[in-house]
C-alpha cells in the first residue's frame, strides 16, 4: 500500500522520498525506558547549565569593586599570535561596478549606509536610492519616484495594524525639504543552487511629510514610532502616522519634541544653541528609553509617554569632569580629544547590576552610565529605571600598546605562554599603536567596533574589543595566578583608585584589543543580526558575554562595515575557533605546547567540552548557519583525529574522595570526582539542549488557537542534528570512556579507582542513555508537526490536552507523563493514518526507525491487532474473517500489559459486534492477569476482612473493571440469542450464530482458571436469577464461592443444595444448621426452624459407611434434633404470645426477640414459660428437656385443673373442658412421665369423677385415658391398685363402687377392642388369666344394687372362658 506520510521531520540518512516498498533493515528492538537513569542524567544536565550560566560573570560585575563604588579600569590581552587574535576578516565585497562608478563621479552627491536586518546597503545618487543584496552580490533595488537629493535612509518597523501583513518595515528617506515612508517586504526566495536568498519588494504608503530641515539619526521604536534629528538646528523630532487624518491630527506629521507645547507647531523663529544640538538617538527598547547626544558631550534621556508624547528624564552634562573623577590624571582624558562619538545601549541580559548604556569617544574610551549608586538602585531586567537618576558608574580606559596592523600582519610566534597571560619573552612592539580619531562604532553582547583613519589613504583600521574569558572565569584554569597581567593597565597615586588589594575575588573587566586594517574609507559599522536562541525562563542562562556556552547553539557574533569600496565582514573568533586553529598548527608544526596552554587556559572540562565539538562535528562550527538548515559542519578527519586525541588524554581519570564516617562501624563513604571526559560531555550535552530542556512542548496559537510547537522547528531540528552527530561519534569511539589516558602507579587503594571507574561508567551510561532517547523525542516531536500537531491533539482526551499545556521537553523524555503523553499522541497518529487506509506496518516502520522507544514494539502489535480486528469487520469471507480475528486476539494478548483500559473496552466492543466470542472472554481475562502479574490482587483479594488503605487493593478494582467487560459480552450474546428464539417462534428470519456464540461464550468463560472471575461470574448469574442452572453444572471454584466471606442465606441455600445435589447429606445439613445460628441474617423464626428441619432430614439421609464417619453423624444429628426441639418450642411460645404483641412496650419487645435468634430451653421456661404463666409451655419444656420434677409438673397440672374448674360452674361443661384439655395434653406428652405422669394425671380424674358422680357418666376417667393415648393395660393397672390402695378416697365404699364400674367399662372396651377384628391389639397381648382372676376378686365386692357392673363382669368372664 502506497504511503501518504508527508516527509518526516527529524534527522535524515538519506535525501530520497520515503518508499514503503523498500524496507529498511528492522530497527533494533528499544531497550525499556529506565526513567530512574534518565532522571539521573537530566539532573547532571541540571548542574551542568546551572554551573555554565555562573562561571562568567556579566558586564555590570566586571565594572565594580567589591564595594560596589564606580571606579576606572584598562586591562587588556593583547597578543601578536593569529590564533589568538580576537577578530577575523572573514570576506570582503565589492561595490557593484555601475554603482562604484557613479560614486566615483565628481559631479553627484551620494550618501551610503546600512541595513543589515534585510541584508541590504542603501546608496543614494542624487534622488535615486539603491538598495545592494550584498549576499548575491550583484543584484540592486532601486527607488527614483522623487526629485530631491536624498540625505538619509533608516530602517524601522511599522506601526501594528496600519500596513498590510507583507509590509514588515518600512524605508524612511531624509531630504532636505521632506521625509517619506516606503513599504518593504522581505520574501525567502532560495537561488537557484538551493542558497538562501531574498526576494525585496517596495510599497508607496503616502506617507510624506514636507519639512524645512535635514534630518539625521533616524531610529525606530518597537511600537512602530519614529524619531530623528535635525541636522541643522539639533532639535528631536517624531514622524508621526495615522492610518485616516482628523480634526486634530494630520495623517502625517512632524512634530518637534525640543520645543514644548503649541510651539512645536508653529513656524521656527530660533534655533537651538550649539550647545544643546542633539546629534545622535539611539532607542532602548527594553526599557522603553532615548538617549540623545549633543555636539558638546551632553547626553539627554528621554521615556516615550503616550502618542506624541516624548517626556525629558533627566540631563547628563560634564561629564568629561565626572570621568576625571573616576580617572584622575589619565593621559586619555584630556579635553582635546574627550568627544563623544557614539552611544550604545547594554541590554538588560548583559549587566543585572544597573548598567545601561555607554558612550564611547574618539579616542576609544567609554563611560558607563547606571542608576547611580547613592540611590541603592539594582537595576532589573524588568525595569525602565523609573525616576532614579543615571550617572556615570564606570571609566573603561583605552588601550595604549596595541600592535600596528602591519606588525600583526607578520604572524611572528611567541614562545609558550597562557593565554589571557603575557607572552614569555615575547618580541616586543615597535610601533605601538593608539587609537584617536574614532569615528564610527558598533557593539554588541560586550562586544565593540570601532573605525578610524588609518595612516595611509585608502585604508581604514578597525579597533577590535572582546571579553578575555579566560581571566574573567572560573573555568578551573591551571597557573593562572603565576602570572602577572598584560602590561596595559593604567595606575595611579590615588590609593582608591583601581586598587587590587582592596578588590574582592570578584573579576575585574579584562579584554582582548586588537588593530586590524581593511580597504577604504568607513560609512558606517553595524552588527549582522541573528536572532539568539531563545532559552526558557526557568532556565539557568550564561551571561550575554559568555560565549562559551552559545557557541555551539547559535552563529557567532558578525560585524559589517560599509567603506567606500565595499564591505568587510567580521567574525567574531570564538574560544573554539582558537582550539580549532591550535589543532591545526599541532597537525602542521607537531607542537602539542599551545593545545597544553589551551587547556591550561579555558579548563580542563571547557577544553574537552569543545574537543568533544570539533571531533564529532557541530552545525555552528564555522561560526555561521550552514548551506541547509541543520548541516552539521566537519573538520578536516586529521584535525578531528587530534581533537579525538586530546579529548582522550586531556580527560585524565575518575577519582574517588573518600569521606570517613566517625564513630560509626559502617563502611566508609565516598564520592567520584568525574573525569574531563565524563564533565565535557556532560557540559557539552547540556549546551545542546539548553534552548529546549525546560520549553513547554505546545503552545496555544494566538490565531488559530490550537497546540502548536512551543520552541521553533528550526531550533528542534539544529539541537537535533547535533546531538545526533555526537551520538553518532561516541558509538563509534566507545574506547574514549574505557579506560584511563594513563595509568601511572598510583598509592591509591585499587578498590577506591574501582568505585570511580564504577561511577563514571554508570554517569555515562546514563548520559548516552539521556541523548539516545532525547533524539528520539525531538524526532516524534517533530514528526507530530509534520501531521498537523495542532488537528492531532484536537483528538487527544481531555487528560492528555492538559499534560500537554504544563509539560516541557525535559518532561516528555524523562517522565512517567511523557510516556503516557506520547503514548496517546502516538495512538493519534495510528488512528489518523488507518483510517487513511495506511497500513500498520509502514505506520509503525516510520514510527520505529525515527522513535523507537516511542513506539514499542508492544504499541505496533497493537496497532497491528486493530488492524486485523479492523479487516474482520471489513471482509465477507468467513474463513479470513476467523483468521484476522483469532490473528487479531493473538496480538491483543500479546500487548495485554500496556493496553489501557479503554482501549481494551474499545476492542472488546468491536468483537461483540463481529460476535468473536473467544476475544471477547479471553481478552479481558489476559489483560486482568497482565495488570497483576505476581497475583498480588488475588492474595488480597483473599483476605478477611479487606484492608482499605492497602495498595493492592487498586488491583482488584482492575481486575474487576476487566471481568465486566466479560459479563457485558455475555449480556449481549444473550440477549442476541433470546431476539432470535423470539423471531423463530414468530416465523421470522433466524440464524444459527446467536445461539453458538452464547454457548461458546459461556464455554470460554467457565473454562477459565480464574478464581476471582469465577466468583465474579456466580455473582452475576444468580443476580439473573440463574442459579438453579448454576447448581446444575456445578463449576469447579462454585463451592470455594459459596463459603466464602461475606456469608449471606442467599450464598447458604446455595450451598446446601449443591452438596444435596453432589450426593453430600452431611455437609448440607452441616450448612443448613449455620443460617439459624447466626444472629445478623434477618431470618425470621420460622425459617430458622425450617432450616434445622431440612439439617435434620440431610443428616438422616447421611449412609452409614460414608467417610467412616457414622459415630460423628449419629452426634450431629442428635446434636440437631434436640436444636430442632428447642426451636419448635421456641415457636410455639412465639406463637402463643404473639396475639399479646401489642399489649405493652415492654412486652412486646420481648416477644419480639423470639423472632430474632433461637433461645435456650431455660431460657424460654424462665424468661416465657414462666414470667407469662403458660401452663401448656411449662409441659412441653419439661417434656422436650426430659426434666422429670414432681415438685414442678404437679402444680401445672393442679393449676390446669383449677382453671377448668373456675371457669365454669357447670359440671358437664367442666368434664368436657378436662375431657378435651388432657386428652390434647395426653395425645401430645404421653408417655413422657415429665410432662404426662399418669398416675398424678389419674388420680385427678378420678377425684373429680367422684366428687361428680351424678353429673360424670361411668367410663369417663377410662375413655379419656384412651383418647390420650394410654394403653388399656396402663389404665387397668393404674385404676386396679387405686381399687386395691384402700387409701382416701378409696377406703368409702360408695368411691369404690364407683371406681370398680369404671374398670367394669375399661375391661368391657378393651375386650371389645380386642376382638374387634383388623385390631391394633392382638390376642397375645391381652392377659386374660390375669383379668380373670381379678373379676373373681371384683364380683364378690359389687353391691346388689349395681346390676350394670355386675352383668359386666360377668359378661367379660363368658367371654374370657369362651375365647381363652
Amino acid at each position: 500500500m502506497p504511503s501518504s506520510f508527508p516527509p518526516l521531520g527529524g534527522y535524515r540518512t538519506t535525501t530520497a522520498p520515503f518508499n514503503p516498498s523498500i524496507r529498511n533493515p528492522p530497527p533494533p528492538k528499544p531497550a525499556p525506558v529506565d526513567l530512574t537513569a534518565l532522571q539521573s542524567a537530566s539532573r547532571v544536565l541540571h548542574d551542568q547549565l546551572a554551573k555554565d550560566a555562573q562561571v562568567i560573570p556579566d558586564l555590570g560585575e566586571t565594572i565594580s569593586n567589591a564595594t560596589g563604588v564606580p571606579q576606572a579600569s584598562g586591562n587588556y590581552s593583547i597578543f601578536p599570535d593569529d590564533t589568538r587574535v580576537p577578530y577575523q576578516k572573514r570576506r570582503f565585497i565589492g561595490i557593484p561596478d555601475g554603482l562604484f562608478q557613479y560614486y566615483d563621479s565628481a559631479n553627484v552627491t551620494s550618501h551610503m549606509g546600512l541595513l543589515p536586518d534585510i541584508e541590504r546597503v542603501w546608496i543614494s545618487i542624487d534622488h535615486k536610492l539603491f538598495l545592494w543584496d550584498y549576499n548575491d552580490g550583484q543584484e540592486i533595488a532601486s527607488f527614483v519616484d522623487q526629485p530631491d537629493v536624498i540625505t538619509n535612509v533608516a530602517l524601522v518597523k511599522p506601526k501594528p495594524g496600519l500596513f498590510i501583513d507583507d509590509i514588515k518595515r518600512l524605508l524612511v528617506i531624509s531630504t532636505p525639504l521632506s521625509v517619506l515612508l516606503i513599504g518593504v517586504s522581505l520574501v525567502p526566495n532560495p537561488d537557484e543552487n538551493g542558497q538562501p536568498a531574498t526576494r525585496l519588494s517596495l510599497y508607496d504608503t503616502d506617507f510624506k511629510v514636507e519639512c524645512d530641515v535635514e534630518m539625521t539619526s533616524v531610529v525606530g521604536a518597537p511600537d512602530g514610532r519614529i524619531f530623528m534629528c535635525g541636522a541643522s538646528d539639533g532639535n528631536v523630532y517624531e514622524l508621526h502616522y495615522q492610518a485616516t487624518e482628523s480634526w486634530f491630527a494630520k495623517r502625517v506629521q512632524l512634530i518637534n519634541h525640543s520645543v514644548g507645547g503649541m510651539a512645536s507647531l508653529l513656524p521656527r523663529f530660533t534655533s537651538t544653541t550649539n550647545e544643546e544640538r542633539s546629534m545622535s538617538i539611539v532607542v532602548d527598547a527594553s526599557r522603553n528609553l532615548l538617549y540623545s547626544l549633543t555636539a558638546q558631550n551632553t547626553i539627554n534621556i528621554y521615556r516615550p509617554n503616550g502618542e506624541k508624547v516624548l517626556q525629558h528624564i533627566q540631563n547628563l552634562s560634564n561629564i568629561y569632569k565626572l570621568a576625571q573623577d573616576k580617572a584622575p590624571g589619565s593621559p586619555a582624558l584630556t579635553p582635546q580629544n574627550f568627544q563623544i562619538i557614539s552611544l550604545h545601549v547594554v541590554e538588560p541580559r548583559e549587566s543585572k547590576s544597573g548598567v545601561q548604556f555607554f558612550a564611547i569617544t574618539q579616542n576609544g574610551l567609554r563611560l558607563f552610565f547606571g542608576p547611580s549608586s547613592a540611590y541603592g538602585y539594582n537595576y532589573g531586567s524588568g525595569s525602565t529605571s523609573g525616576n532614579r537618576p543615571l550617572g556615570l558608574i564606570h571609566v573603561r580606559l583605552p588601550p595604549t600598546t596595541l600592535i600596528h596592523p602591519d606588525e600583526q600582519a607578520n604572524r611572528y610566534r611567541t614562545p609558550v605562554g597562557l593565554y589571557g597571560a603575557p607572552p614569555v619573552s615575547a618580541q616586543p612592539s615597535t610601533r605601538p599603536y593608539i587609537v584617536s580619531t574614532l569615528d564610527n562604532a558598533s557593539y554588541v553582547n560586550g562586544l565593540t567596533v570601532a573605525t578610524q583613519p588609518g595612516d595611509t589613504d585608502g585604508s581604514d583600521y578597525v579597533l577590535c574589543l572582546a571579553p578575555d574569558l579566560t581571566r574573567l572565569g572560573s573555568l578551573g584554569q591551571l597557573n593562572l595566578t603565576q602570572n602577572q597581567p598584560q602590561a596595559q593597565q593604567y595606575t595611579s597615586t590615588y590609593p582608591s583608585y583601581n586598587n587590587q588589594t582592596s578588590a574582592s575575588s570578584r573579576p575585574q573587566l579584562v579584554e582582548y584589543a586588537t588593530l586590524l586594517s581593511i580597504p577604504g574609507r568607513s560609512w558606517a559599522v553595524a552588527e549582522i543580526p541573528h536572532e539568539p536562541t531563545s532559552v526558557p525562563s526557568n532556565t539557568p542562562s550564561p551571561s550575554a558575554i559568555n560565549e562559551l556556552g552559545t557557541q555551539f547553539s547559535e552563529p557567532s557574533s558578525q560585524f559589517i562595515i560599509l567603506t567606500n569600496v565595499g564591505l568587510t565582514f567580521l567574525n567574531k573568533r570564538r574560544a573554539v575557533d582558537y582550539l580549532k586553529a591550535v589543532l591545526e598548527e599541532v597537525h602542521s608544526d607537531n607542537n602539542l605546547q599551545p593545545l597544553v596552554d589551551f587547556r591550561d587556559s579555558f579548563g580542563r572540562d571547557q577544553t574537552c567540552a569543545m574537543l568533544l565539538a570539533l571531533a564529532s562535528g557541530n552545525t555552528f562550527l564555522d561560526g555561521v548557519v550552514g548551506p541547509s538548515p541543520g548541516s552539521i559542519t566537519s573538520i578536516s578527519p586529521e584535525t578531528a583525529a587530534h581533537a579525538k586525541q586530546s579529548f582522550y588524554d586531556f580527560g585524565d581519570r575518575p577519582i574517588w574522595a573518600e569521606r570517613a564516617m566517625y564513630g560509626t562501624t559502617a563502611e566508609n563513604k565516598g564520592t567520584a570526582i568525574y573525569s574531563g571526559r565524563r564533565d565535557g560531555l556532560a557540559l557539552y550535552f547540556a549546551r545542546l539542549v539548553r534552548p529546549i530542556w525546560k520549553a513547554n512542548i505546545t503552545k496555544l496559537g494566538k490565531v488559530s488557537g490550537k497546540h502548536e510547537l512551543g520552541v521553533p522547528a528550526k531550533t528542534l531540528l539544529f539541537t537535533q542534528q547535533n546531538l545526533f552527530a555526537l551520538k553518532d561519534f561516541l558509538d563509534k569511539n566507545p574506547h574514549l570512556f574505557h579506560s584511563a589516558p594513563s595509568e601511572t602507579n598510583s598509592s591509591r587503594a585499587p578498590v577506591a579507582d574501582q568505585e570511580a571507574w564504577k561511577a563514571e561508567h554508570t554517569s555515562i551510561v546514563e548520559l548516552q542513555g539521556l541523548l539516545a532517547r532525547t533524539i528520539e523525542a525531538l524526532s516524534f516531536i517533530m514528526l507530530l508537526n509534520d501531521y498537523r500537531l495542532g488537528d492531532l491533539v484536537a483528538h487527544c482526551d481531555a487528560d492528555i490536552k492538559k499534560l500537554l499545556e504544563t509539560q516541557t521537553f525535559e518532561d516528555l523524555i524523562t517522565s512517567h507523563h511523557g510516556i503516557t503523553m506520547s503514548r496517546a499522541l502516538v495512538n493519534v497518529v495510528i488512528d489518523q493514518q488507518i483510517g487513511q487506509q495506511i497500513s500498520v506496518d509502514t505506520i509503525s516502520e516510520v514510527l520505529q526507525h525515527r522513535c523507537g522507544s516511542f513506539c514499542s514494539t508492544d504499541d505496533v502489535m497493537l496497532y497491528k491487532a486493530k488492524e486485523n480486528t479492523r479487516k474482520a469487520a471489513e471482509t465477507r469471507n468467513p474463513t479470513e474473517r476467523q483468521n484476522s480475528l483469532s490473528e487479531a486476539l493473538r496480538l491483543f494478548t500479546k500487548g495485554a500489559r500496556i493496553l489501557e483500559f479503554e482501549k481494551l473496552r474499545e476492542v472488546i466492543g468491536d468483537f461483540q459486534q463481529l460476535n468473536f466470542a473467544k476475544g471477547a472472554v479471553c481478552l479481558p481475562l489476559a489483560c486482568a492477569q497482565a495488570q497483576d502479574p505476581d497475583n498480588a490482587g488475588l492474595e488480597f483479594w483473599h483476605l478477611n476482612p479487606l484492608v482499605a488503605s492497602d495498595p493492592r487493593k487498586n488491583l482488584v478494582e482492575e481486575r474487576l473493571k476487566a471481568y465486566d467487560l466479560i459479563l457485558d459480552s455475555l449480556a449481549v450474546f444473550e440477549e442476541r440469542s433470546n431476539a432470535n428464539k423470539i423471531a423463530a417462534a414468530n416465523g421470522g428470519s433466524v440464524s444459527d450464530d446467536p445461539e453458538a456464540v452464547r454457548s461458546h461464550a459461556y464455554e470460554l468463560a467457565f473454562a477459565s482458571e480464574d478464581e476471582m472471575f469465577h466468583s465474579t461470574l456466580y455473582d452475576w448469574l444468580i443476580e439473573r436469577n440463574l442459579a438453579d442452572d448454576l447448581l446444575e453444572m456445578r463449576p469447579p471454584y462454585l463451592e470455594a464461592h459459596l463459603r466464602r466471606d461475606p456469608p449471606t442465606v442467599q450464598k447458604y441455600q446455595l450451598l446446601w443444595q449443591f452438596y444435596v445435589k453432589n450426593g453430600q447429606p452431611l455437609r448440607a445439613a452441616e450448612v443448613e444448621r449455620l443460617p439459624h445460628t447466626i444472629v445478623r441474617f434477618d431470618l425470621h423464626l420460622d425459617s430458622r426452624v425450617e432450616y434445622l428441619t431440612l439439617a435434620v432430614a440431610n443428616a438422616k439421609s447421611h449412609p452409614i459407611s460414608a467417610g467412616g464417619r457414622h459415630e460423628t453423624a449419629i452426634a450431629f444429628l442428635t446434636d440437631l434434633e434436640e436444636k430442632l426441639e428447642v426451636a419448635q418450642v421456641q415457636l410455639e411460645v412465639y406463637q402463643t404470645l404473639l396475639p399479646h404483641i401489642d399489649d405493652a412496650p415492654e412486652v412486646g419487645n420481648r416477644i419480639r426477640q423470639l423472632s430474632e435468634r433461637l433461645f435456650t430451653m431455660t431460657e424460654l421456661y424462665q424468661d416465657y414459660a414462666v414470667p407469662f404463666d403458660l401452663p401448656n409451655i411449662k409441659l412441653l419444656c419439661l417434656h422436650v428437656s426430659e426434666h422429670r420434677d414432681e415438685g414442678l409438673v404437679r402444680p401445672i397440672w393442679n393449676q390446669i385443673f383449677d382453671e377448668i374448674l373456675q371457669s365454669s360452674p357447670d359440671v358437664v361443661v367442666q368434664s368436657d373442658l378436662i375431657f378435651k384439655r388432657v386428652t390434647s395434653l395426653g395425645q401430645r406428652f404421653y408417655p413422657s412421665e415429665s410432662a404426662f405422669p399418669l398416675r398424678f394425671v389419674s388420680q385427678l380424674l378420678v377425684r373429680f369423677m367422684l366428687a361428680n358422680k351424678d353429673g360424670v357418666t361411668s367410663g369417663w376417667v377410662s375413655r379419656l385415658l384412651v383418647q390420650s393415648n394410654v394403653p388399656f393395660v396402663e389404665i387397668w393397672e393404674v385404676l386396679h391398685n387405686m381399687y386395691e390402695s384402700q387409701v382416701p378416697p378409696f377406703n368409702e365404699q360408695p368411691n369404690v363402687q364407683a371406681l370398680s364400674a369404671e374398670i367394669a367399662i375399661l375391661l368391657t372396651d378393651w375386650l371389645n377392642e380386642v376382638m374387634r377384628p383388623q385390631s391394633s391389639i392382638s390376642r397375645a397381648e391381652f392377659p386374660a388369666g390375669r383379668i380373670d382372676l381379678a373379676i373373681d376378686q371384683y364380683l364378690p365386692e359389687v353391691e346388689p344394687s349395681r346390676t350394670d357392673t355386675r352383668n359386666a363382669y360377668e359378661g367379660i368372664r363368658r367371654q374370657l372362658r369362651r375365647h381363652w
